[in-house]
């Protein structure tokens, strides 16, 4: 049981743009929440997007300062979610973590984060 938010992340000049994947393995990552997280150096996590269940109303979410910039999607068949993140600022800077919500099926925000399927996070750095 596991969610990998590993591949994406990188170094960006600002303006430019990443993708970061969130890929589950044993279970389906559909039936689910799944939320994107960061946290800067010396900051408490936040939250930065969540997309619902697809057994729910499949809506999306993205905080106020992203809203415009970040995008999120599944990709069901690979049992992916992405966030898409483009005019990348300095202060997206960040290690960049999903989870899966719970109750199954939900939709966001869902009523408590799974704190056993955190990874470890992918590295952000916007900078010139």
């Amino acid at each position: 049981l596991m969610l990998a938010a590993g591949v994406g992340g990188g170094l960006v000049q600002p303006g430019g743009s990443l993708r970061l994947s969130c890929a589950a393995s044993g279970f389906t990552l559909d039936y689910y929440v799944i939320g994107w997280f960061r946290q800067a150096p010396g900051k408490e996590r936040e939250g930065v997007s969540c997309v619902s269940s697809d057994s729910s109303d499949g809506s999306s979410y993205v905080v106020d300062s992203v809203k415009g910039r970040f995008t999120i999607s599944r990709d069901n068949a690979k049992n992916t979610v992405y966030l898409q993140m483009n005019s990348l600022k300095p202060v997206d800077t960040a290690v960049y973590y999903c989870a899966r919500g719970f109750p199954v099926g939900s939709s966001c925000p869902p009523l408590r984060y799974d704190e056993n399927s955190w990874g470890k996070g992918t590295q952000v750095t916007v900078s010139s």
